[in-house]
Parts: structure tokens; C-alpha cells; sequence
């Protein structure tokens, strides 16, 4: 039988994924750009003849970088994606076994903050030449499973490339799911090694650019006609600004919005930074880490308005937070999942679009002047207290965590991006930091992932050349992930990493305390030669730690010295962190405490003091809670 001559252009199936991806655009607004702009790599066997042989036969056409960490390596694409308003991100390449399994807390986070990012992790042999190989794991009942599989429900969407034409249909879905604002996340291709290597006829016009429109979903007529009629009958309404506004670019639209109407804005972690900290309608951070004056308005509110927020315990205080008997909700959200929350009046669309619809049939209306003038007095007066939590009386003895946070305040422009995730900090910066551009606030809390901060200042940096970026890190949170350091020194990205030692886990031990838990196993504790165990500080140097990985690290004893440093390290062209040591665990914060609840069960029976009196405080707490319906 003769053969048919072979058509298209012939290439392995790792050939082909490579050469595609540099062709795949998104276009938003008539403003195009490339969707993956780079690709993360470490190698082993499973990738390294395959996905690492492609990338050096295509090393024009995809830029590579190479991580210490395959976690890290997705915190820096997600970093990068979300710098870029979820319209490009980086692909991350590993190696089968562990370097596969390593991928699945970085696509939680990816998939819980609605943030794409595309995972390309080696897999077994497809054909089975030898079984098992190295690193299998084997599953008696199960044939086809692989370690890959963990990656299945972190992932929006997941695919096996078991043949090379295969790979077709799977890269154009993982393209459409990347691009979609309402469905995207984490994106897998597991990818065999056997199926990566072999050579296929691939048509000409699978890597032709492509463009994915991401679109901007207009509101429904009559879902429209019944948010207006909210806003107008409420009298004490509260927006409520989540990460979905930074996600369609909606800061001006919701500007304009509040504005015209002068309904107060509070945001979420993600949403911080909606509006600036010093626009009239701001009201700042709401729920368990938020503002006394956002949310006493939320207490009082009769009408919340959700913009692009998932409605998180910490967001609602666990469901005690909207206290009137009345009160209602109107979600504008992109995704109906996240729009029906609360029994809420739902707009299904995009947030600007949905935004500006709302501002013009609203024209005309807005809220009492003397609405406007109680949360205004109660902002100014929640502003004296940031002052004072920022404020150092004694410029030369050592600062709080709060005066951290003073002092960088004092050194930075919009031009910066503060970035976080975990420990004590996201709750002093939700409180206090003073937000002055739309992506200037880089709170990682979804998944608050302690090791998420340095790694995504490196693609926060990437993706914003040139734009200062600081890595906020306690000590904890450091010892979790400090590998992508040698990155950043090796690529000459001049990130501020600043590292504030406090010698605990001073956010979980505060928690551990309140619980009855006594801050058991949260406090460094040093054991001595005859075996007795006394409370820190432990022979640990973490600033000649990130010295020996490449950084230039400036050492900061006072509020003084730290002040100079972070000048110093703003300036910087090259990685450079700040060490300071601030107060122990139990003064860690200078702001005052949290205005919310949040719930955490309590042990119901316990002999314990400590424990007895939490649970009747938690006992207290849980009957205010109410479901709204």
C-alpha cells in the first residue's frame, strides 16, 4: 500500500507546544499582547528531551527562565499574570515525580485567586516500554493514573497528551480556558516523555497567531432595570471592591460610580487599591483584617454592593459582619457562581462594563450629604490612627511592625508594588497600608501562601520592568521559600526583598493564644545541651542567609537605620534585601486589632483555663451569626 506524501510541517510534539504557544494572543479593548511570555523550567527526566530540547530549538521564539523550586516557579507566573490584569501569563515545565507533584500548591493558589497560569508537567510513558519507570506511582486498581492526577482538581482544566495528535484540541481548550475571566485558573497538559519526543505532521495552520478576544460581558436589560432600582431605594448602600475590579481594569469606572453617586467603597484584600486610600469614597479595607470605619458602614448597611468578590470568611467576618435585618445584596460579577452568593440581586458581567451601565442609569442620583459627611469624619479619624500606629517617637530603638510599614510608606511613590501573602502582615497592610495606584497593593490571600511573596516579585518585576517591587517577608514565611533568590540574582531582576524578624510565628501564635492553644509549637524554641528548652532567638542569621544566595543585604537595627536602608534599597540595580528585627511576637503589631470576627471552632470541652474562656467568647460570636437568604 503507498503511502500518502506527507503534508504539513513535521515536528515533535514538544516542537509543536513550544512553537504554538509563542503564536497564541489575547486582545482586550484593541490593545493585543503576547498571552505566554516567557516559560519556567527545571529539568529532569520526563522533560528534559522533550519540552527542554524544544525550548533550545525554539529559544528565539520563547523566553525561558530557569526556578530552584517548581512551587516557586508558578508563584512567579502567577505573580506576573495578575501584574498583567490576567491578559498574559508564563508557562512552568517539570520534570515527572516530584518535580510534577511540586506544581499542586501553586495551582491551588492559581485556580483559588482566579489567576491563569499553564502547567506542562512530564508524565510516564504513554506507550509503556518499561513499567514502572522511575519515580511511578503505581496503582494496582488504575493503569492510567499518575502522580499528575493530584493536579486534576486544582486545575480549571486538565488533559493527558496521550498521542501527538492530541495535542491539538488540548492546547486550543487550555488557550480558551486561560482566556476566559469567568472560568480561568490553573491549566495543565500533562505531557508523556515518549509522546513529547515523537515527531508528527502538524497542519500549517496550527501555529498560525491566534488572538483570544477576552471579552467584556454587557449586562442583561432586566438584571440591569433590578440593580438600579436597589441602589435607588437603598439609603446607607456600601460597595464592596474585589479583585474582580483590577481584573477588568474597572478602577476608573468605579471611580466615576462612586463619584456620582457618593456610595462609600471598602475593598477586599484583592480589591485594595480600587480606588486610592485618599479618594473621599474610600473607606478601606473591610471584614476581619479591614477598617472600624468600613466595617461599621458594613454593620449598618442596607445595601451591599459586591463588585468582583468571592464573599470570603474574612471578607464577610464568617457571617457576622452585615448586621441589619434588611439588608440585601447586589453582586456585579463576571461569574454567576461568585454573583448568586449572599441571595443576592445578581449582574452577571463584566465589571466595568457592568459599572459604567450602572453610572449612567443612575445619573442624577446620589446618596445624603449626610451619609457622605459620617463616613468621611469616621475615615479622617481612622487615618489618625494609622498615623499613630506608623508614627516612631524614638527614631533609634527598634521598630514595630507597623513602623515597618510607616517607613516604607514614607519611601515609596505609585510607581511601587508592595507584595504579601501570609503571617501578621496581610492584616496590618489590609488596615493600614496607604494604597496609591491600582496595582501598587499585591496581597496574596485566597490561598494566603506562606513562600508566595519572593517568587512573585520576580514575576511582578518581569511583567513591570523597571517599576520598584518589595517582597514583604517575615521570618516564617522566608524559611518556607528564600530558593528564588538565586533566580533573581541570576536573571538581574532588582527585587527589594524585606525581612522582618520576629523570632515566631507571630500570626498563628496571636491566633493560637486567642483559641486557647496557649501558642503551642508556634514559638522558636532553642534547645540546650542538657536538653531543656528556652524561648528564642535561635542561632539562625537570615540575613547572612539571603547574603549567601547572591543578595546585597542591608542590615537595619532602628527606625533610623531602616529608613536609610529602604531609601537605599529602592535605589537599588540589583537584588537587594532589608533585615530588620522588630518587636517580639507578642507586640509584633502597633495597629489596633481587628474590627471582625473570624471564625475559628473553638475545643467545645476542655480542662484548660485558656480554653474554657475562648470557647465562651467563641460561643458568643457564633449566635450572632445569620445566613442571608
Amino acid at each position: 500500500m503507498t503511502r500518502p506524501p506527507r503534508t504539513g510541517i513535521r515536528l515533535t510534539t514538544a516542537q509543536a507546544l513550544v512553537r504554538f504557544l509563542s503564536r497564541q494572543y489575547t486582545e482586550r479593548d484593541g490593545v493585543r499582547q503576547r498571552l505566554i511570555g516567557a516559560t519556567w523550567g527545571i529539568f529532569g527526566h520526563g522533560n528534559v528531551a522533550g519540552i527542554g530540547q524544544a525550548l533550545v530549538e525554539y529559544a528565539d521564539d520563547m523566553p525561558f527562565h530557569q526556578g530552584r523550586n517548581e512551587q516557586a516557579m508558578v508563584h512567579a507566573a502567577v505573580g506576573y499574570a495578575r501584574q498583567c490584569g490576567r491578559l498574559a501569563t508564563h508557562a512552568v515545565t517539570t520534570s515527572i515525580g516530584p518535580g510534577a507533584t511540586n506544581l499542586v500548591t501553586g495551582a491551588a493558589l492559581a485556580t483559588v485567586n482566579r489567576l491563569p497560569v499553564l502547567l506542562l508537567p512530564g508524565d510516564i510513558f504513554a506507550a509503556r516500554p518499561a513499567d514502572p519507570v522511575l519515580q511511578q506511582l503505581e496503582v494496582p486498581y488504575a493503569g492510567d493514573v499518575s502522580v499528575n492526577d493530584c493536579l486534576r482538581p486544582v486545575s480549571k482544566y486538565f488533559d493527558r497528551v496521550t498521542r501527538p495528535e492530541a495535542l491539538i484540541p488540548a492546547a486550543l481548550a487550555a488557550m480558551r480556558v486561560l482566556t476566559d475571566p469567568a472560568d480561568t485558573g490553573a491549566v495543565t497538559l500533562a505531557l508523556p516523555q515518549d509522546v513529547q519526543a515523537e515527531a508528527h505532521d502538524w497542519p500549517e495552520e496550527f501555529f498560525a497567531e491566534r488572538v483570544w478576544v477576552v471579552r467584556r460581558a454587557a449586562p442583561d436589560p432586566l438584571e440591569l432595570a433590578a440593580a438600579v432600582a436597589a441602589v435607588r431605594e437603598a439609603r446607607r448602600p456600601l460597595v464592596i471592591a474585589g479583585g474582580g475590579v483590577h481584573h477588568s481594569a474597572a478602577e476608573d469606572a468605579l471611580r466615576e460610580f462612586a463619584d456620582a453617586t457618593g456610595i462609600p467603597v471598602a475593598s477586599t484584600q484583592a480589591g485594595k487599591g480600587s480606588l486610592r486610600f485618599d479618594h473621599p469614597a474610600d473607606v478601606g479595607g473591610i471584614g476581619h483584617t479591614g477598617t472600624a470605619t468600613a466595617n461599621e458602614l458594613a454593620r449598618a448597611a442596607d445595601l451591599v454592593i459586591g463588585l468582583g468578590t468571592r464573599y470570603s470568611d474574612f471578607t464577610t467576618a464568617s457571617g457576622t459582619l452585615f448586621e441589619q435585618p434588611g439588608v440585601r445584596f447586589l453582586n456585579l460579577n463576571v461569574t454567576p457562581f461568585d454573583a448568586h452568593k449572599m441571595a443576592g440581586t445578581t449582574l452577571v458581567a463584566d465589571a466595568r462594563a457592568g459599572l459604567e451601565a450602572l453610572t449612567r442609569e443612575l445619573r442624577g442620583h446620589h446618596v445624603e450629604p449626610a451619609y457622605c459627611e459620617e463616613y468621611r469624619g469616621d475615615k479622617a479619624r481612622w487615618e489618625q490612627r494609622v498615623d499613630a500606629a506608623y508614627l516612631a517617637d524614638e527614631p533609634d530603638v527598634r521598630p514595630t511592625q507597623a513602623q515597618v510599614l510607616g517607613a516604607l510608606d514614607a519611601v515609596v511613590t505609585e510607581e511601587d508594588v508592595v507584595i504579601n501573602a501570609a503571617g501578621s502582615l496581610p492584616g496590618d497592610l489590609h488596615k493600614l497600608w496607604r494604597t496609591r495606584s491600582a496595582r501598587q497593593y499585591h496581597v496574596e490571600y485566597g490561598y494566603s501562601c506562606m513562600g508566595y511573596e519572593i517568587p512573585a516579585s520576580i514575576g511582578v518585576a518581569l511583567a513591570a520592568p523597571g517599576r520598584p517591587v518589595w517582597a514583604l517577608v517575615g521570618d516564617g514565611t522566608y524559611l518556607m521559600n528564600p530558593t528564588e533568590i538565586v533566580t533573581a540574582v541570576q536573571e538581574n531582576v532588582p527585587i527589594k526583598v524585606v525581612i522582618l524578624q520576629n523570632h515566631g510565628y507571630a500570626s498563628i501564635g496571636g491566633l493560637s493564644q486567642s483559641v486557647g492553644g496557649e501558642r503551642f509549637g508556634t514559638d522558636y524554641r532553642f534547645r540546650a545541651a542538657d536538653g531543656s528548652y528556652s524561648q528564642g532567638p535561635l542561632p539562625v542569621d537570615l540575613a547572612a542567609n539571603a547574603a549567601s544566595l547572591g543578595m546585597r543585604v542591608l542590615r537595619a537595627k532602628t527606625v533610623r537605620d531602616l529608613r536609610e536602608a529602604l531609601r537605599e534599597a529602592r535605589g537599588a540595580d540589583r537584588p537587594t534585601c532589608v533585615y530588620v528585627e522588630t518587636e517580639t511576637a507578642d507586640t509584633v503589631s502597633g495597629p489596633p486589632p481587628a474590627q471582625a470576627w473570624w471564625d475559628v471552632p473553638v475545643a467545645e470541652t476542655a480542662t484548660r483555663a485558656s480554653a474554657v474562656k475562648a470557647r465562651e467568647e467563641y460561643d458568643r460570636h457564633v449566635a450572632a451569626r445569620r445566613r442571608h437568604l
